[in-house]
């Protein structure tokens, strides 16, 4: 028993199964939403303000590397929301075995990028 036990507690050196990768990710993915609430606040403000408001946030949309960012967040939120509902179906004794949560960790990750992939296809 002593012998499978971490030897130290560098998070570099344990590796995690694919349920605990998506799961940090889903923080990581919630902490950057609500630092970017926001920005994306006053951009919606901007936009909603007047016209002159409007044409000048599409216009930051039309560069690419503004397109890319958007990507990012789209993703976040798209994983974070897809995360969100495992967890409810996990609070529900839905997908608990091992077989199950690692199939459902993998299938969050393949819906969350395939959609972002979907949405960034239509912005560009």
């Amino acid at each position: 028993m002593a012998g499978s036990r971490p030897v130290s507690l560098n998070l570099l050196k344990i590796k995690l199964p694919l349920p605990g990768i998506v799961s940090i990710m889903h923080r990581i993915s919630g902490a950057f939403l609500f630092l970017l609430l926001p920005v994306l606040l006053y951009v919606f403000q901007l936009s909603l303000g007047s016209a002159e408001g409007f044409a000048e946030v599409q216009s930051w949309f039309h560069s690419p590397v503004a397109k890319l960012a958007l990507l990012v967040v789209v993703w976040a939120y798209l994983h974070h929301f897809c995360m969100g509902l495992r967890y409810l179906a996990l609070d529900l004794d839905i997908g608990v075995h091992l077989a199950q949560a690692r199939f459902t960790a993998k299938l969050v990750l393949v819906v969350s990028i395939a959609l972002t992939l979907l949405i960034g296809v239509l912005i560009w």
